[in-house]
């Protein structure tokens, strides 16, 4: 048996990177899983695919993680199709680089929108049902760069900086009531997110790194695991880091 056996779990931006891994890590560990991601459905047809191999129910919701009425029917459409909601992973994001003078407004607002406001519609829309059932996990996915900052990344910093932030102010709030909320802050992940041009910095970010070695996917998924299992009924308000001693706290 999974340590995740009959639990149903949305998983945001899980069609591809970090969030495809978790999707996969989680069917293979007993649990039925929605994807809700901004990409075309057929985007995701081979991690959906993964999750049939595992044995699990797998639906795809396309989702606007920054609007909240996309949001709000996302979580009627998996209540719909599961009956309940265990684990909620808030993973979608975007990243983009631009000095802070000359940063457009709207790259700004994009960017607080998908990673810092998706978060908190996606615990809005869900936290009712969960916190009715009596119970629930909540795991947001932030960053490293949330922890330390980065050059040219200011609005990436900020927004993941504020899901830390988010992540401990919420935990406060439902753990009494049986809803754990936790982050994992990854370091630098083989996920393709980086932009075009970005290899020459790539290999300056790898020399600095303690393990000299961006991770992979496999790496981070297994945290996610553990958060979503009773495993961790003793983690509120956590952010765990799978970064290659990037921080070391």
């Amino acid at each position: 048996m999974g340590r995740l056996e009959d639990k149903v779990a949305i998983v945001t931006g899980g069609a591809r990177g970090i969030g495809r891994g978790i999707v996969e890590a989680f069917a293979v560990e007993g649990a039925d899983v929605a994807i809700a991601d901004v990409l075309p459905e057929r985007e995701a047809a081979p991690v959906l695919a993964e999750v049939e191999v595992a044995g699990r129910r797998g639906i795809y919701v396309q989702t606007d993680v920054a609007q909240e009425d996309q949001v709000r029917s996302m979580i009627e459409t998996v209540l719909e199709a599961f009956g309940r909601i265990d684990v909620l992973v808030n993973n979608a994001g975007i990243l983009s680089q631009s000095p802070l003078e000359e940063m457009p407004v709207e790259e700004w607002d994009r960017v607080l929108g998908v990673n810092l406001r998706g978060t908190f519609l996606c615990c809005r829309f869900a936290l009712g049902h969960m916190l009715g059932r009596g119970g629930g996990r909540i795991i947001n996915v932030a960053s490293q760069i949330g922890q330390v900052g980065e050059r040219g990344l200011a609005h990436y910093s900020a927004s993941k900086g504020g899901v830390i932030a988010f992540t401990k102010a919420l935990a406060r709030e439902v753990a009494a009531r049986g809803v754990l909320v936790n982050a994992i802050a990854p370091g630098p992940i083989s996920t393709g997110i980086m932009p075009p041009g970005s290899e020459e910095l790539e290999e300056v970010r790898k020399a600095v790194l303690p393990i000299r070695r961006f991770g992979e996917v496999d790496e981070v998924a297994p945290t996610a695991v553990f958060l979503a299992s009773d495993d961790s009924s003793y983690y509120v308000g956590q952010t765990l880091g799978p970064n290659g001693g990037d921080v070391m706290l």
